[in-house]
């Protein structure tokens, strides 16, 4: 009888997992060439600008676009940012006085002063997809 139980807890966990993450997919169609790739990260508010994405991935360019899909993500309030990796470093790089030498962007916001801020650049995720695009 414990087995029985324990294996239809499981199966019902897994059940409302699938249900309840949805996917995210992101695109860049300006790019200014098609060398190098973007990289893309997937924020919540505690790790933006702080730390590593919680999913990063890179998508290579093709007639300056670039897209990716974050699967399985849980609903709640994140952000994307992204840059364009042209020499392929896999690093953005930045002049002596701090200015970024490569294209970047960020969800919510096409350009800013400064760097992206937390408040412009969230969006919510429930059980629908979400498809955003993002403008260097």
């Amino acid at each position: 009888m414990k087995t029985t139980f324990l294996i239809l807890f499981v199966l019902l966990s897994i059940n409302m997992r699938a249900q309840t993450s949805t996917s995210i997919t992101v695109t860049v169609d300006n790019a200014t060439s098609d060398a190098g790739a973007v990289h893309f990260g997937l924020y919540n508010e505690n790790t933006f600008m702080k730390t590593a994405p919680l999913h990063s991935l890179t998508s290579s360019v093709k007639d300056g676009k670039a897209s990716v899909v974050f699967e399985n993500v849980i609903p709640g309030v994140y952000a994307v940012l992204c840059f364009h990796d042209m020499n392929g470093n896999s690093q953005m790089d930045f002049e002596v006085n701090g200015m970024p030498k490569e294209a970047y962007g960020a969800s919510g916001t096409s350009m800013f002063m400064g760097p992206p801020q937390w408040d412009d650049c969230k969006f919510k995720v429930e059980a629908e997809a979400v498809d955003l695009k993002i403008k260097f």
